[in-house]
């Protein structure tokens, strides 16, 4: 049967994704219709999750590489996928039922192929050298002509809590053909939010941020979108917050903090010599570049210019904007007509006004004010990813992740129809 025949009949979707911030679960329910341009959605219900304190803990901890135990990572593996399925449970209450789930899960780790542009460079090498951290990140890297990104919470135990089949591990199609197996959701915002004579930026900024390139729909249009990850987006920030307020904040609440001090230019241009913003797309990076330990080399570097705690923020905060608007500058074909932000850093409002300082002629909106929820985008993806897996068409666009062709994203995990 054709894709399109499947498509005619609106299917309920719910889609769980949990960012590199580990804010918790975003979850988002929609009823899905069409294939590609024609693609519908519509967003149900949308919620996120918190994450139990002591599985976050030990998420974060993992994912800044603390050395962990088979046994320890298979226990977090499972807690991860049983606090998905409670929220692919929670968001159904009051509806009718979905039939498909599509989990991203929560990346823990991952690595760029061999001469990708994620490749942590000089600075990288040299903070692990500095903190002691395990270096089997560059090492490995610079061993494997392959990328790796691994994503907890197993789509079989979902599907099996929830009765409802599952799609997951989406990145791993594409980084087995040499993609980065991210960024995946560029095809998806291609089709919902593509537009007849606008060029437009779709950014997300979540704990990494990374931008989708669409240009104008008409001609050979598909082909000249771009994707890639800008680097930090919410990251550094939260990192910042939580050292600073010595644990009484995990985030800047729509940057207030940061709005009460004054950003230094001078850092801003020191931090953005780090060779991941002048390495060309394809390219991808994650909390094994932009985390615990680049922070702490922030810190050092920051001392000589006697930084107040808001004066810091707000460097930092500039330096997610900066090398947002740097990655435009250097690597668009052209500059976007408007730029549509999405994710939890679309609601840092002091970062969207110094992103619209810096792009002084470019309107600088969210994604819902074009008619899809900024905080649930990412989700909404994935059941969008999910969908076109059960359809059988490919997920990825290569000229965003640098793989060679477009493959199907995601494993599937069906359920018994007698439970």
């Amino acid at each position: 049967m054709h894709p399109t025949e499947k498509a005619v009949v609106p299917t309920r979707v719910i889609g769980l994704i949990s960012g590199t911030s580990v804010d918790g679960i975003d979850a988002a329910l929609v009823e899905i219709s069409g294939t590609e341009l024609d693609l519908k959605v519509e967003l149900l219900a949308g919620a996120t999750y918190p994450y139990p304190a002591q599985l976050r803990e030990r998420i974060l901890a993992v994912g800044a590489g603390v050395a962990i135990s088979m046994a320890e990572l298979a226990e977090i593996d499972d807690a991860i996928a049983q606090v998905f399925a409670q929220a692919a449970q929670n968001i159904q209450i009051g509806h009718q039922p979905a039939t498909l789930i599509g989990s991203h899960g929560q990346t823990v780790y991952h690595r760029p192929p061999k001469g990708g542009a994620g490749e942590q460079g000089s600075r990288g090498r040299e903070m692990i050298a500095t903190h002691g951290l395990n270096p089997s990140y560059p090492l490995t890297a610079l061993g494997s002509p392959l990328g790796y990104s691994l994503q907890l919470g197993r789509g079989a135990l979902i599907a099996h809590l929830t009765n409802i089949t599952t799609v997951s591990n989406f990145r791993v199609a594409d980084i087995a053909i040499g993609g980065h197996g991210a960024p995946l959701v560029p095809r998806v915002d291609a089709y919902l939010l593509s537009h007849p004579q606008e060029g437009r930026c779709i950014q997300n900024i979540g704990g990494i941020g990374n931008v989708a390139y669409i240009p104008p729909r008409h001609g050979d249009w598909l082909s000249k979108i771009r994707g890639w990850d800008t680097g930090p987006g919410n990251s550094l920030l939260d990192l910042a917050v939580e050292h600073l307020s010595g644990g009484a904040k995990t985030y800047d609440e729509d940057g207030n903090w940061a709005a009460s001090g004054t950003p230094c230019h001078p850092l801003v241009e020191e931090w953005l010599d780090q060779d991941y913003f002048h390495l060309p797309p394809p390219k991808s990076t994650g909390r094994e570049l932009f985390g615990v330990a680049y922070l702490h080399e922030c810190l050092k570097d920051a001392q000589a210019y006697q930084l107040s705690a808001a004066e810091l923020l707000a460097t930092l905060t500039e330096l997610t904007a900066a090398s947002i608007v740097h990655s435009y500058r250097t690597f668009l074909p052209e500059m976007p007509q408007k730029v549509l932000l999405c994710g939890g850093g679309s609601r840092n409002l002091y970062l969207k006004r110094r992103l619209e300082l810096l792009l002084p002629s470019i309107p600088v909106l969210t994604t819902d004010e074009v008619g899809l929820s900024a905080d649930f985008k990412e989700a909404i993806a994935f059941a969008v990813l999910a969908y076109w897996r059960h359809l059988g068409i490919p997920g990825n666009l290569p000229t965003a992740t640098g793989a060679p062709q477009e493959v199907l994203l995601g494993e599937i995990h069906q359920v018994n129809p007698e439970c």
